[in-house]
């Protein structure tokens, strides 16, 4: 696939020690996608963060935030198109939905995301992807197609496993952190992925976190749980240092 890069900066306001956050348009097969792109060094290890089925809003964009004050550099990727950024749930069950119909296209769009991001001077050799509820489905997707990443982190995100796919090509460690009380994506979903890894021998950690529903994580939501948030943002952080310093 030839990729197109028009960029476009729109600059955020300064925070603390790191450069300003930039959303840029980028292009992929014709079509814009706008993403954001924040990073305090060009030698900062790098976070490739998917957004949930909201589309890249705000708060995909405070969360990178937070990573560039710990000195991570971080492209906060677009899979859904510049303004497409859905508001009711049967919108966003439609963007989701043809994504999860077509997985070469998740897939290109996460390599676009990163090719985007070498572009910007991001250190591409070493790289984590994040995602948050569809978000980890999609890294999770990145995983079983054998990118060379040093991790892949969900919270709280899709764990299915399509039929036909498996963990065999996976390159990285995995991180799943997840809420014993998600109704959506079910403990038995969480065993079958647990199940899963250990056959294909992928290193793995698994986490529940008591009392947290489906979306944990997102602030000043009905289902937000600061003491899951709390626990699962520390783990999540020890992982990054565990990963960019290992061997």
């Amino acid at each position: 696939m030839k990729y197109l890069f028009a960029i476009i900066f729109l600059l955020a306001a300064s925070t603390g020690g790191y450069a300003a956050g930039s959303s840029l348009t980028y292009e992929i097969d014709g079509k814009p996608y706008e993403g954001y792109f924040v990073s305090p060094s060009p030698k900062a290890p790098l976070i490739l963060l998917i957004h949930d089925w909201d589309g890249l809003t705000g708060y995909e964009m405070k969360r990178a935030d937070m990573l560039a004050e710990m000195g991570y550099a971080v492209f906060a990727a677009d899979l859904f198109g510049a303004g497409v950024r859905p508001k009711e749930v049967k919108d966003k069950r439609q963007h989701t939905g043809e994504l999860y119909k077509d997985r070469n296209k998740m897939r290109s769009l996460m390599q676009g995301a990163l090719d985007m991001a070498k572009i910007k001077g991001a250190n591409i050799n070493q790289t984590v992807a994040m995602g948050y509820c569809f978000g980890g489905a999609a890294v999770l997707e990145l995983a079983r197609a054998g990118a060379d990443l040093k991790g892949f982190v969900t919270f709280h995100g899709g764990l299915s496993t399509p039929e036909g796919q498996d963990y065999s090509k996976t390159r990285g460690r995995l991180l799943i952190l997840h809420g014993t009380a998600d109704v959506n994506i079910t403990m038995e979903d969480f065993k079958k992925l647990a199940v899963d890894l250990e056959v294909t021998s992928v290193p793995h950690e698994m986490i529940t976190y008591s009392g947290a529903p489906h979306a944990f994580t997102v602030f000043g939501s009905d289902s937000y749980r600061e003491d899951a948030d709390r626990k699962s943002w520390k783990r999540f952080t020890e992982f990054l240092s565990e990963v960019f310093t290992a061997n």
